[in-house]
């Protein structure tokens, strides 16, 4: 039988491919994008994804740094690879929205911009993490630094409001309520939560498996087949 966080990811990926047939097939166009507005349905949740994964960096991180022990690290790093993935995605799908919209596939947007220093970030963490020795002042340089990736977070959030920028304003959380059809805000709604399901398990098996790494490591040093 399989266990819960095999068959929380199975659901969510069915009820993923089913928001996004409801997303092309049902929901119909933006009056005033057309056609290419439906991205926003992969986009927007892919987004929210890569900022969640920064939160659960930011608690190992804080973890690490409270406790001394580099065990969070395997959190950290699971959060740090999923969230470069979604990132990578939001950038991308982006992109895509970008050519038709602004006529160009990219442009220094403050928006766009302080996303991809998130995408940076991640990878400079990952990159910090490989080539440090395991050891105190690994955990502390790299706990440091995905503080500061999570400081990014609302950063990008409200780069739209804090700077003149070509993307579009908040239409989700914003004072007033959101601007957007009830339709279109419900089924955005429920694409967000299940790719923030989505990445909290490949977040757990990650950490699984690195945890499993470790323990066949420990092993093998101590001479055991």
């Amino acid at each position: 039988m399989k266990n819960k966080p095999e068959i929380i990811l199975l659901a969510s990926l069915v009820a993923l491919l089913c928001h996004w047939a409801t997303a092309l097939f049902v929901i119909g166009a933006d009056g005033a994008q057309g056609e290419v507005y439906r991205i926003i349905y992969l986009h927007v949740p892919a987004a929210f994804a890569a900022f969640f994964s920064a939160a659960v960096l930011l608690l190992a991180s804080l973890c690490a740094l409270k406790t001394k022990n580099d065990r969070w690290l395997n959190l950290s790093r699971a959060a740090t690879e999923v969230g470069l993935l979604f990132t990578v995605l939001t950038l991308a799908t982006g992109s895509i929205w970008g050519k038709p919209t602004w006529g160009t596939w990219w442009t220094w947007d403050a928006r766009l911009t302080t996303t991809f220093l998130l995408g940076l970030m991640y990878g400079g963490w990952l990159l910090l993490f490989s080539s440090l020795a395991e050891g105190p002042s690994r955990t502390r340089s790299c706990s440091i630094l995905g503080i500061m990736i999570a400081c990014d977070v609302p950063i990008i959030y409200k780069s739209v409001t804090w700077w003149r920028t070509l993307h579009q304003p908040q239409t989700i959380l914003r004072s007033g309520g959101s601007t957007m059809d009830g339709d279109m805000l419900t089924v955005l709604l429920t694409g967000l939560a299940l790719m923030v399901m989505i990445a909290l398990t490949q977040i757990f098996y990650r950490k699984k498996n690195l945890d499993l790494a470790d323990e066949l490591q420990a092993l093998s040093l101590r001479g055991v087949p």
